[in-house]
């Protein structure tokens, strides 16, 4: 009874690798295809423009200082988020930390306010923080989360057998740390950290509030100021290349950090850490990353809201018409994104070769890319191929489904890696057909992920900026725009409504995202 039981919780990759389904397969090269679109009029306009007005454009200061400033400011970024997150994750997991279950909360909220909210609350009352020392602060403060959450799921789900070898073998508690904990949860830190890594690259509002000169930045600057489109197809190809070059460096280190379970009804509670007289300055140093990331910005909107203000332009569309704008949008990309991530992450978990593993990296590349790029190749096609659905919220409901897929992809998939293999293949044994094994089968088992993939879509999506410059329909407004339209006026009274319009939208998704990474048993490598 114990083995049939093991059996039927277990999956096992080399059986599910026996044959590979072709209507997944089909469907994951539809969509891959499909988030391709951006890399491909990058392609198209570089070969009208000609390699040689190209390489001028691609070998000048401006690009070589543009690209100095994303490697310094990503690399500093990227290791503080990784600290911040791992750090948390393991005080609110492994230790006898005071006040655990709130701090976990606090902690997963940054992720419901936009990085250029954040800046915006800086910026108004502090305008010193500015520069790269404010584009480090602020993008630290908003992107930690996306380490904390998948590394707070996998300690939870670590074998613990390791830990307690290497204690038996006299490894002390920091020993035992930094040699068998950080090792375990090392693939998920590097999934955590090429989010982090890819959301810089595509990052604008924040940056433009700044004053920090970046590849988005300029992008959008020759595009919508001086016009010139060969430069930003320019500077938009070098992005392209440095998410790669992101994307094959975390994917070689997460390969050589794999981590076996020694079996697979290892899961069992360690014994908390006690943290001794640490435990008091290890909760000061939490509330005050809280403060930063979470206090500072809701305190500015609420300074703004209580001083009220006005503005020369005209108020296009009122908080609660932009917002209904806004989570309908949301809403509709957040549900087709975790639908089309659906049959890559099935096909990726039960049938990992290389051929598919390679399907799945390239599903990757839009996250790196700036919505203004996403947004301008749904144009560029539209215009060309399907011209009645130019102008309409369709193309900027797809416009989200695109940025933000690989968001949704890190849940499903994760959700996936967690439904036993066994019962399907049991339930066709019993006669029912793939498709009926995966709508009674499948999908209740991994319910809560894409429930997860759907709050993830929805928060980035509520916040999303050039792409919706760009592709918002005539006469229509959301509170992003709304936001930047009185934010560039300098009316911080006036556009403090919609910035806390945003973060009222966004707390109960962020809630719920933070619920279900807090209950999902996780195993190391979860995420890709």
């Amino acid at each position: 009874m114990a083995t049939l039981a093991s059996d039927l919780t277990s999956s096992n990759p080399v059986r599910a690798r026996r044959r590979m389904p072709r209507a997944l397969l089909a469907a994951s090269c539809l969509v891959a295809a499909l988030l391709l679109l951006p890399l491909a009029f990058l392609l198209l306009e570089a070969r009208q423009v000609g390699w040689p007005a190209l390489s001028q454009l691609l070998f000048r200061p401006l690009t070589a200082g543009l690209l100095w400033n994303m490697v310094r400011l990503a690399v500093v970024v990227t290791a503080l988020a990784a600290a911040i997150g791992t750090g948390a994750a393991w005080c609110v997991e492994r230790t006898d930390l005071p006040g655990r279950r709130a701090l976990a909360m606090l902690l997963v909220l940054p992720l419901a306010i936009p990085d250029f909210v954040v800046a915006f609350g800086w910026v108004s009352v502090l305008p010193a923080v500015s520069g790269y020392g404010g584009a480090v602060l602020v993008m630290t403060a908003g992107l930690f989360p996306l380490v904390y959450l998948p590394v707070a799921a996998s300690l939870r789900g670590a074998d613990p057998s390791q830990e307690e070898t290497a204690r038996t073998l006299g490894s002390g508690p920091w020993r035992t740390f930094w040699y068998v904990t950080l090792r375990q949860a090392r693939p998920t830190i590097l999934a955590g950290c090429l989010l982090v890594s890819l959301a810089l690259l595509a990052e604008y509002g924040a940056f433009e509030i700044l004053g920090y000169q970046t590849f988005t930045t300029e992008i959008f600057t020759e595009f919508q100021v001086g016009f010139n489109a060969p430069a930003a197809c320019a500077l938009s190809l070098v992005v392209v290349v440095i998410g790669l070059v992101v994307l094959v460096g975390e994917g070689s280190l997460r390969d050589r950090g794999r981590v076996a379970r020694s079996a697979h009804n290892s899961r069992r509670i360690l014994p908390r850490q006690r943290l001794g007289r640490w435990r008091w300055p290890a909760v000061g140093a939490l509330g005050g990353v809280i403060v930063v990331a979470l206090g500072m910005p809701i305190g500015v909107i609420g300074y703004w809201l209580v001083r009220g203000g006005s503005s020369t332009l005209p108020q296009t569309a009122s908080v609660a018409n932009a917002a209904g704008h806004t989570v309908l949008y949301s809403a509709a990309a957040a549900a087709i994104a975790t639908i089309l991530a659906l049959p890559v992450a099935l096909l990726a978990v039960r049938s990992p070769t290389r051929p598919v593993r390679l399907l799945e990296r390239s599903t990757y590349i839009v996250q790196g890319l700036p919505g203004l790029v996403i947004a301008l190749a749904l144009v560029f096609f539209a215009l060309h191929y399907l011209p009645f659905v130019y102008q309409t919220s369709g193309l900027l409901i797809g416009a989200y489904a695109i940025v933000f897929f690989p968001l949704a992809y890190v849940a499903v998939r994760a959700s996936v890696m967690q439904a036993p293999v066994a019962l399907e293949e049991i339930a066709r044994s019993l006669g029912q057909r793939p498709l009926a094994v995966r709508w009674r089968v499948t999908l209740p088992l991994i319910a809560p992920g894409l429930a997860a993939a759907f709050c993830l879509v929805f928060l980035s999506a509520v916040t999303e900026l050039t792409a919706t410059l760009i592709l918002v329909p005539t006469g229509v407004e959301t509170l992003a725009t709304q936001f930047w339209a009185y934010t560039g006026n300098v009316s911080y009274g006036a556009a403090a409504p919609y910035a806390a319009a945003m973060v009222a939208i966004s707390v109960l998704p962020g809630a719920l995202l933070g619920r279900w990474f807090d209950r999902r048993p996780a195993r190391t490598g979860d995420l890709p």
